[in-house]
């Protein structure tokens, strides 16, 4: 009996899935059908009655193919857990030149609005990837959509049957009863298979858009390294350097009055060495932006137990295992760590956190989840859409998931070995 009732659990689940499927993938063809009755309708005579279905065909076949194959994608992950990747283009930064105008990479424009507009509707239109999206919403009715059709179809002729009083509609609505449980709970799964094959990017396109990536991470890169030269440069300039200049003049003056006024030149000298100590912390604290030696001398883990006691958040540290991995891989978790509990502070306004470490010798996890108001979104040109970018390099992801209210909990994963 417990078998029946989780057959016919299954059987109720798989019906349900299949009219989805159904409904998502036919919604193209619905369109199709709709504009040739309206040529139908309009009559041989109406000179719109050939041109009106043809433009309804390619605007509604255009307009609807990306939001098709955007909710299989959904729909596959969240009921078998298949991830079919998308492989569209990502827009890149809008920078505003020195000018006025905003560069989106494509064509200057007066305002950022009209920018990442242009830059919307030129990445949507030449992308790659529409093709297989068109491909999809034109071979998927045909076979996951018929397939999937079975179920309801045979419900349907059970239902007509069954109003009818002669044996061969009964018996047809027996049999379309029969169809529909017996094929209810596997109908939906070819939708699977399907949107693997076709709405999986090609080798070559994937190779495309992997130099594509690997460019625009290079130039990053390159701006980056620029930024933080800069940077230090100021630091030096403004901070130690400044007070080296002031050290060095303080001295001279002493030592000219080391024999006429000793009593102003001991306090020259007391207040030189205060300028030393302040030099030589402000060089450390230099050295430990670029990289803390604690990196250096203890790992990855004891370095980020040190952020956390520096946070101004309680936060605690959980490592399952000690992880020696390569210098610029445990620089860019570190710092990624470092910015997540900055963000926490800074915008979530968070009081607790919880960093946890995980490795199984192919890759690293890292997750930071706060106890903020959450909201936090991946923007283009916004700090995690930064860290993604930079984690990028290693082949590295980040997953945000911030519902408002809180809690945010982000995750850092890069594949790696770990020695």
């Amino acid at each position: 009996m417990r078998e029946v009732g989780a057959w016919a659990g299954q059987a109720c689940v798989g019906f349900v899935r299949a009219c989805v499927v159904v409904a998502v993938v036919m919604l193209v063809p619905a369109v199709w059908v709709a504009a040739v009755a309206l040529g139908i309708r309009w009559g041989p005579g109406n000179p719109w009655s050939w041109v009106a279905p043809v433009v309804l065909v390619c605007v509604g076949t255009l307009t609807l193919a990306r939001p098709v194959c955007r909710t299989v994608r959904f729909l596959l992950a969240r009921w078998t857990d298949t991830v079919v990747p998308a492989g569209y283009r990502e827009a890149g930064p809008v920078v505003q030149l020195s000018t006025g105008h905003w560069w989106n990479g494509y064509a200057y424009e007066r305002t950022r609005r009209d920018a990442l507009l242009d830059q919307k509707w030129r990445i949507r239109w030449r992308d790659p990837a529409n093709r297989r999206d068109l491909r999809f919403t034109v071979i998927a009715p045909f076979t996951a959509g018929l397939i999937a059709a079975v179920p309801p179809a045979g419900l349907a002729v059970a239902v007509l049957g069954s109003g009818r009083s002669s044996p061969a509609a009964s018996a047809a609505g027996v049999l379309g009863l029969v169809v529909a449980a017996a094929t209810a709970p596997y109908a939906w799964r070819h939708a699977g298979p399907v949107a693997a094959r076709l709405l999986r990017p090609s080798p070559g396109m994937a190779l495309a858009d992997r130099v594509d990536e690997l460019t625009a991470q290079r130039a990053d890169t390159t701006v980056a390294q620029a930024a933080e030269i800069r940077r230090i440069e100021r630091d030096l300039h403004d901070g130690a350097q400044a007070r080296l200049v002031s050290l060095g003049l303080t001295l001279a003056t002493a030592e000219k009055l080391m024999e006429t006024r000793p009593e102003q030149a001991r306090a020259l000298m007391r207040e030189a060495r205060a300028g030393a100590a302040t030099s030589l912390t402000e060089l450390r604290e230099l050295v430990q932006g670029i990289n803390p030696p604690v990196l250096n001398d203890r790992g990855l883990v004891d370095a980020v137990r040190a952020l956390a006691l520096d946070s101004p958040l309680l936060a605690t540290v959980e490592a399952d295992v000690r992880l020696s991995l390569d210098p610029p891989i445990e620089s860019a978790v570190y710092f990624g760590t470092a910015e997540l509990l900055t963000n926490a502070v800074k915008h979530a306004r968070a009081t607790r956190a919880r960093i946890s470490l995980t490795g199984d010798g192919t890759g690293l996890t890292v997750e930071v989840e706060d106890d903020g108001r959450g909201g936090a979104v991946v923007r283009p040109g916004g700090g995690l859409a930064g860290l993604r970018r930079r984690l990028a390099v290693f082949d590295g992801t980040l997953e945000v998931a911030s519902p408002a209210g809180g809690p945010t909990r982000a995750r850092i994963m890069v594949p790696c070995a770990s020695s």
